[in-house]
C-alpha cells in the first residue's frame, strides 16, 4: 500500500509540474524599445528606409518614435509617407530589409535580404501558428486628392509567417526569386480610406497555405497600402501590436489550460485560480498585456478557490503565469 502511494504521489507532482506549450509573439511590437537617433532611429528589431539599400537610404525619414499619446507604455511608432527628392516615399516599418534598386517605385520590395543573394538578412524566429494578428491604430490620411493614391489611401499592417526568405511582393521579378513557395500563412489588416483619430483596435484573422511549422515571421506596415501613391502626408501609428492564438471554450469563459490539479478561467472579469488539489502553501499569479507589460500580481493560496477582480482592463485577450514552489505554468486569458 505504502508503494502504490508513493507512486501516485510522483503522478500526482509530474501532471502539476508541466507547463503549457510557448506561444510567441512578435517582439518589441510595443515600440517600447529603439536604436538610433536623429533620422536614422528605428523600433529595436524593426526598419525603415533609412537603414533599406539602394534608393530606400537615400530618402528622408519614413518612421518615428511618438512620444505623444501612445495607446500604452511611453512609446508608439508613427509610419508617415514624405515627399524627399521629388518623389512621395512610402512610410515604412518592417522587420525584414526595405530595397529600393532603382528610382522606379515598382522595382522596389521589402524581403528578409538584400536581393537574392545579399550578405545581411533581418528574420525573427517564430514557430507559432496563431489565429489572428491584432494591435492598435491611428490614421491620417492625406489631404491630396488627386494623383495616384489620393483619397484611395489607406495604411497596411500584413504579416507572413513562412519558411527560409520571404519578399514582399513575392512574385519573381528582376532582383529577387519567386518566394511564395515558403509561405506557410498570412494575415492582412487595411485601414480605412478616411482619417481615425483614437486609437481603434484590430484583428484579423491568419489563412494558412501549410500545414508546416513556419521558421519566421515577416512584419511589413506602411502608412501607403499603394506601393505606386504619388501623394505624401498620410500617416499611420501603431502600438502593442500581437497575436492571439486559439483558446476552447468549455462551460462559461473557461479558456484555460487545464490538469488534473489546477484550473484558470474567467467570467464577468472575475479570474478564477482553483487548486483542484489543495495543499498548504502559497502562490503568485501575473496578468501581462499581449506586449509582455506586466498589469497585476496576485498571491494564490493553494488551498482553496482564488478569486480576483480585473474590472480595470479593457477587453482582450491577456497572458497569465502563475508561479508557486515546483511548478510553473502559462496561458492565455480572455476577459470579456
Amino acid at each position: 500500500m505504502k508503494k502504490i502511494s508513493t507512486i501516485l504521489t510522483s503522478l500526482c507532482i509530474t501532471v502539476t509540474v508541466m507547463v503549457a506549450q510557448p506561444t510567441p509573439q512578435p517582439p518589441n511590437a510595443g515600440f517600447e524599445n529603439w536604436t538610433g537617433s536623429g533620422a536614422t532611429i528605428e523600433a529595436t528589431n524593426y526598419h525603415s528606409n533609412k537603414s533599406g539599400t539602394g534608393w530606400a537610404s537615400l530618402g528622408g525619414q519614413t518612421c518615428f518614435k511618438e512620444t505623444s499619446g501612445p495607446h500604452s507604455g511611453s512609446f508608439c511608432a508613427r509610419i508617415e509617407t514624405i515627399s524627399s527628392l521629388g518623389n512621395a516615399v512610402n512610410g515604412s516599418l518592417t522587420s525584414g530589409i526595405v530595397n529600393a534598386p532603382t528610382t522606379n517605385k515598382a522595382d522596389g520590395y521589402i524581403g528578409t535580404m538584400e536581393g537574392a543573394s545579399g550578405s545581411t538578412i533581418n528574420r525573427i524566429a517564430f514557430n507559432g501558428r496563431p489565429d489572428s494578428l491584432v494591435g492598435w491604430y491611428k490614421y491620417t490620411q492625406s489631404t491630396t486628392a488627386t494623383g495616384t493614391g489620393g483619397a484611395n489611401e489607406i495604411g497596411k499592417v500584413y504579416a507572413i509567417l513562412h519558411l527560409g526568405n520571404y519578399y514582399d511582393p513575392s512574385a519573381a521579378s528582376s532582383y529577387h526569386p519567386d518566394s511564395s513557395i515558403n509561405k506557410v500563412g498570412e494575415a492582412l489588416f487595411l485601414t480605412q480610406a478616411s482619417n481615425v483619430g483614437a486609437w481603434t483596435r484590430f484583428s484579423v484573422p491568419f489563412s494558412y497555405v501549410s500545414a508546416v511549422t513556419p521558421q519566421y515571421i515577416l512584419l511589413n506596415c506602411t502608412s501607403s497600402n499603394n506601393q505606386l501613391t504619388s501623394v505624401s502626408g498620410s500617416k499611420l501609428w501603431l502600438d502593442d501590436i500581437g497575436v492571439v492564438y486559439h483558446v476552447s471554450s468549455v462551460g462559461v469563459n473557461d479558456q484555460e489550460v487545464k490538469d488534473e490539479n489546477l484550473k484558470v478561467y474567467t467570467f464577468d472579469k472575475i479570474i478564477y485560480v482553483d487548486f483542484m488539489t489543495r495543499t498548504e502553501g502559497l502562490s503568485s499569479i501575473s496578468i501581462f498585456d499581449i506586449t509582455g507589460k506586466l498589469i497585476s500580481k496576485q498571491q494564490l493560496h493553494n488551498n482553496r478557490l482564488n478569486s480576483f477582480s480585473v474590472s480595470e482592463l479593457g477587453s482582450g485577450m491577456y497572458l497569465y503565469e502563475l508561479s508557486g514552489n515546483n511548478f510553473h505554468k502559462s496561458g492565455k486569458l480572455l476577459i470579456n
